[in-house]
């Protein structure tokens, strides 16, 4: 008799907790555990009842109230986002097997974004020097858990990526053309890769332009030869040239010098730099500018004959 009241008493115990909600509510998640999904990406429901044997329910799940998967025996859903329709907020409910009892789980929002998202590189710097590094920085925005894929490529070399690199920083060494892209989930879904950034490495060694014939004044009308001059400072190697100036070519050349006819054009600063021919990426700091001022003949003429003048008016 005791036993049977007791029996009794616990299924009481147990329908009024059922009926009136006060059993432990049914919990759902997701994974991937973010909450900012792109189109193509794939993403799986979780529902768990928090009471009995996951074969005792049937799992149902609503989006915005509305049925979006029926009733059916897997406590687990996966489906691939197609559209920013899949928006939305989720629920879901079990139905026990014996009693068709009914539990709800708590929300989760989803919210898919239209655009695919591009990854974006900043660097620290650009330009270091021989035996130095650099920080470079991939991040994706208004989203999380990415991981990173670096790339690097040369003039001459088609890009590659950087193998044992997926951190969002990374310090690199060489120079070279960078660019990176965002993966997460599984299977992965990847980013538009960002843009270029260039790194360039500069040289210990110093260059200065020299004019010959070094004559102290230059007149419209005479040839001079600049000289772009590498001078020791640590690094030894074959050497290409670049100027800057108002009467020089910019293109990469392996002459380091120019020569060209003095014209009223060719007044003003002229600067150089070097590369190493085997390494387009690697090169010296500009020189110090040399100050080139075309004088005219037509002036000197006027002097001298000043200069007679004067002295036959003394004589």
């Amino acid at each position: 008799m005791g036993a049977t009241l007791l029996c009794e008493l616990g299924l009481f115990l147990l329908c009024t907790l059922l009926c009136t909600g006060h059993a432990q509510d049914a919990v759902l998640t997701i994974e991937p555990s973010w909450f900012s999904f792109f189109i193509g990406e794939f993403v799986t429901f979780k529902c768990d009842m928090k009471e009995g044997e996951d074969t005792d329910w049937y799992y149902q799940i609503k989006k915005d109230g509305r049925e979006f998967v029926p009733y059916n025996t897997h406590k687990d859903y996966r489906f691939e986002i197609i559209s920013t329709r899949d928006s939305g907020e989720y629920q879901c409910s079990g139905s026990l097997v014996s009693s068709h009892h009914i539990k709800n789980s708590n929300t989760v929002s989803i919210t898919v974004l239209a655009d695919k998202p591009r990854a974006t590189l900043t660097a620290g710097t650009t330009i270091i020097p021989v035996g130095g590094s650099v920080t470079l920085t991939c991040s994706v925005q208004s989203s999380d858990g990415w991981k990173y894929e670096w790339f690097r490529r040369t003039q001459t070399t088609s890009e590659g990526q950087i193998r044992d690199q997926q951190n969002r920083d990374i310090r690199v060494s060489e120079g070279g053309i960078y660019r990176c892209r965002g993966t997460r989930g599984n299977p992965a879904y990847y980013t538009d890769r960002s843009d270029d950034v260039t790194i360039e490495i500069t040289f210990s060694n110093k260059v200065v332009v020299k004019q010959q014939p070094n004559w102290p004044q230059i007149f419209r009308g005479e040839t001079i030869t600049l000289t772009c001059e590498v001078q020791e400072g640590g690094e030894t190697t074959e050497w290409e040239y670049e100027w800057r100036g108002p009467s020089t070519p910019t293109q990469w050349t392996h002459n380091n010098d120019v020569t060209f006819r003095v014209s009223e054009s060719s007044s003003g600063d002229y600067m150089c730099k070097s590369r190493r021919r085997d390494d387009s990426y690697s090169s010296t700091e500009w020189s110090e500018a040399f100050t080139l001022s075309a004088s005219s003949k037509s002036c000197l003429l006027c002097d001298l004959h000043l200069t007679n003048v004067i002295m036959v008016r003394t004589g």
